[in-house]
């Protein structure tokens, strides 16, 4: 029983670090395909949500098999309570992936119009926090987990003033306001993207530390000031 529960355990580590590996690249994929215009990869995005999906649900239905099966304690217990939200948090970065890859195709001035305003430094924080959190998670580093704060701040700094000068474009040239309107809804995605991946590092300190911490406590724990309200 105790092999079997171990041999639980460690298909769900791989399975879990799967999924996180398919939304890394689904994210990276539908940045790419935006910021080139490259429909190829949105089409693979697009293509590839069904394997996220039905991943989540083999993830999800394998922390149900273990919890009745085997009643675990501690650390045991903590590993499958932190599944449980992780593989949350990345399915719904997934989604907001597909959603990116969606508008790349619909939409083709969106290309030009985040050149302008400079998406790219926004996608890249965002993608750092994400490879980074599950970095923190396959290596087991608390220590990442808290470090990796500080780039929410940037990202949702990023977000108002991508926002402000979309809204500046609009307002000069209607013609904009079509691409305009579909890169709000990209940068909007961004950030709750930097949300789910803070949320993930706050279930991996919590697996680690055994210890449920938040992002006002995250903020103190790495050394960065607290956010900004809007």
């Amino acid at each position: 029983m105790l092999r079997s529960f171990e041999e639980d355990l460690d298909k769900l580590r791989t399975r879990l670090i799967r999924m996180g590996s398919i939304v890394e690249e689904q994210a990276e994929f539908a940045f790419r395909a935006l910021l080139e215009g490259n429909t190829v990869l949105a089409q693979l995005v697009i293509e590839r949500d069904e394997k996220v999906d039905a991943l989540d649900l083999k993830i999800d239905a394998q922390c149900q098999r273990i919890f009745a099966l085997h009643q675990p304690v501690a650390s045991d217990l903590r590993l499958l309570l932190a599944a449980l939200k992780i593989n949350n948090e990345l399915e719904r970065i997934g989604d907001m992936a597909l959603d990116i890859a969606r508008i790349a195709l619909d939409v083709p001035q969106t290309r030009q119009l985040a050149e302008m305003v400079g998406l790219e430094r926004m996608t890249k924080a965002t993608f750092t926090m994400l490879k980074s959190a599950l970095d923190a998670f396959i290596n087991a580093d608390a220590d990442l987990a808290k470090h990796l704060l500080p780039l929410d701040n940037t990202v949702d700094s990023l977000e108002r003033e991508i926002i402000e000068r979309l809204t500046e474009l609009m307002e000069k040239d209607p013609s904009w306001i079509r691409p305009a309107v579909r890169l709000i809804l990209v940068v909007r995605a961004l950030e709750r993207m930097s949300d789910h991946a803070t949320n993930i590092a706050e279930n991996v300190i919590f697996l680690i530390e055994a210890r449920l911490i938040r992002h006002r406590q995250l903020e103190e724990l790495s050394g960065s000031p607290p956010r900004q309200q809007p």
